[in-house]
């Protein structure tokens, strides 16, 4: 995870939202289990109703000091079983582990997928002591998970339930492992060596960051001895495909097929802010859909994925997490220091292929939801890649699963002046339930998140000389206008000289003093987009 924009841009967008009444309301109730300490971007598997937890970090948001960050202290050195049903939890050391497996199963952000018995475990970015620096591990990990939970459990040895291979193609963190059918896709993330600098790699000690850019598509050989990977050619997009630390999301489209849609991510290649579009992933390609904008759950955060067969609509629940935009009043505001946020919002697919973000309207209790997980029943019907058959859930009100761990947050935002005690790893755990049939369940569709200008304005806060930068798809009279606070209209005209694709106008505002905000309005025969500005010294 990274923030790396130097400066405070504040930004108010009018929310033209309206109400829905939605297919189902989401309900959380904590859930707190003795022992269970606080951990964020781990892996998971489970069997039989008990969670086993690799790896991940024991402390909050990383700090932004090269000797401080990701350091060996926050290192997750234990295998955890929980059973959140049975209230219990036990853990195991990874010392009898051999060094190379031990050294991957300690790092943060591996990406992971459970196949039966057996988790998949590749990547992941920690400190070595082999290597002598951090690294991100260009391994491959099997793990037997009922043999592994049976082993903590009872306290006995548990190595050989562990096979590994290396393979520089599974030197990736902060990316996303999926499976279509019978091929495995590693979506996304980056090769990060050296230490963490937020002022670039050539500060201080250096690193080496490389984004993948890439869907990397390969099928594993396993027959619980010998492991092996055939690779298949690798899907590349230097543009759209460069994105990490974000949701990739099991699906089903409108055509019944399975696949993932990878939301957001950061950051573009242009400028240091996330995605506001999505990529879809089937097992004939991909796909970028920019028709389609997301505001809310920028970085990776626990979701749940449901599909209604009987309507044909994909839902996508996002919990809380890091966001450029938030909520505030009826009032889209974009912080682009992405800040911590509380938002709960859900993405949904209809049958004709459209996509729209809702707002729900409850939220998280805290500033949680970063980097957690949703572990979901093993009992609820599902499809094969884990979407949950919303028409099959039996009762009204049902348990779908937990949300566990991630980073809690004393304020939204904290990197710059992190000294490690302004965040932490989370111990919460949530019971999710997904409540049908609630008349009160009334969602805020986000009518930017179907908008085509995509209007910002920059730099914000600015000396009253500022930018405005949006989208057209065809050329149409366009009408900018800028008014005080309070409504008033100061200068309104019908722009010209536009053309299809990013148009940018530049405006100067006079007599105006630090501390006065304006409204900055662009508006078509179709949609109206506004934003705020602010003036500063």
């Amino acid at each position: 995870m990274k923030s790396l924009l130097l400066s405070l841009l504040l930004t108010g967008l009018v929310v033209h939202a309206h109400a829905q009444n939605s297919p189902f309301q989401i309900h959380l109730e904590p859930l707190n289990i003795p022992n269970v300490g606080g951990l964020q971007s781990y892996a998971y598997g489970q069997h039989e109703g008990k969670w086993l937890v690799i790896g991940g970090r024991l402390d909050g948001l990383h700090r932004r000091q090269p000797f401080a960050t990701f350091d060996l202290a926050g290192h997750n050195n234990q295998l955890i079983v929980i059973d959140p049903s049975a209230q219990q939890q036990w853990s195991a050391p990874l010392s009898s582990l051999p060094v190379s497996v031990r050294e991957q199963l300690s790092s943060t952000n591996m990406e992971f997928i459970q196949n039966g018995d057996v988790l998949y475990l590749t990547g992941g970015y920690g400190y070595s002591n082999t290597a002598g620096d951090h690294v991100t591990y260009d391994k491959l990990t099997a793990v037997q998970v009922p043999a592994v939970i049976d082993a903590v459990v009872a306290g006995t040895p548990f190595t050989t339930f562990f096979r590994q291979i290396t393979d520089a193609q599974f030197a990736v963190t902060g990316g996303h492992l999926s499976k279509i059918y019978d091929t495995y896709y590693l979506v996304g993330g980056q090769k990060f060596m050296g230490r963490y600098n937020p002022m670039g790699p050539a500060h201080g000690p250096g690193f080496i960051q490389e984004y993948t850019d890439q869907i990397r598509k390969f099928k594993i050989s396993d027959d619980g001895t010998t492991l092996s990977v055939t690779h298949l050619p690798s899907l590349t997009d230097t543009e759209q495909l460069h994105r990490r630390d974000y949701n990739v999301a099991p699906q089903i489209f409108p055509n019944g097929q399975e696949g993932v849609t990878a939301f957001s991510g950061v950051f573009q290649k242009t400028v240091d802010f996330p995605y506001l579009n999505c990529v879809n992933v089937d097992s004939s390609g991909y796909a970028v859909n920019n028709s389609f904008s997301q505001y809310y759950n920028h970085y990776h955060c626990a979701f749940l994925p449901l599909y209604s067969e009987s309507a044909n609509e994909m839902h996508t629940i996002f919990f809380g997490g890091i966001a450029q935009f938030y909520d505030s009043l009826g009032i889209l505001v974009q912080d682009n220091n992405v800040p911590f946020v509380r938002t709960i919002a859900r993405v949904t697919r209809s049958s004709d292929g459209t996509m729209a973000e809702y707002k729900l309207p409850v939220e998280m209790p805290a500033l949680l939801g970063a980097s957690s997980e949703f572990i979901p029943l093993e009992t609820l019907p599902a499809y094969a890649n884990g979407v949950i058959r919303l028409d099959d859930l039996s009762v009204d009100t049902m348990l779908v699963g937990y949300i566990y761990g991630g980073i809690a947050s004393s304020e939204s935002n904290i990197f710059w002046i992190n000294t490690g005690t302004e965040s932490s790893a989370s111990s919460q755990i949530f019971k999710v339930f997904v409540v049908k049939n609630a008349e009160s369940a009334v969602h805020e569709l986000n009518k930017q998140s179907t908008g085509t200008l995509r209007m910002q304005v920059f730099p914000n806060p600015n000396n009253g000389v500022f930018g405005v930068k949006f989208q057209m798809l065809e050329v149409v009279q366009v009408w900018l206008s800028i008014s005080d606070v309070n409504g008033k209209i100061i200068d309104r005209e019908l722009l010209k000289n536009l053309f299809p694709g990013e148009n940018i106008v530049t405006r100067k505002l006079n007599n105006v003093k630090a501390g006065n905000a304006y409204l900055v309005t662009l508006e078509t025969e179709k949609e109206r987009a506004t934003l705020k500005t602010i003036i500063q010294e």
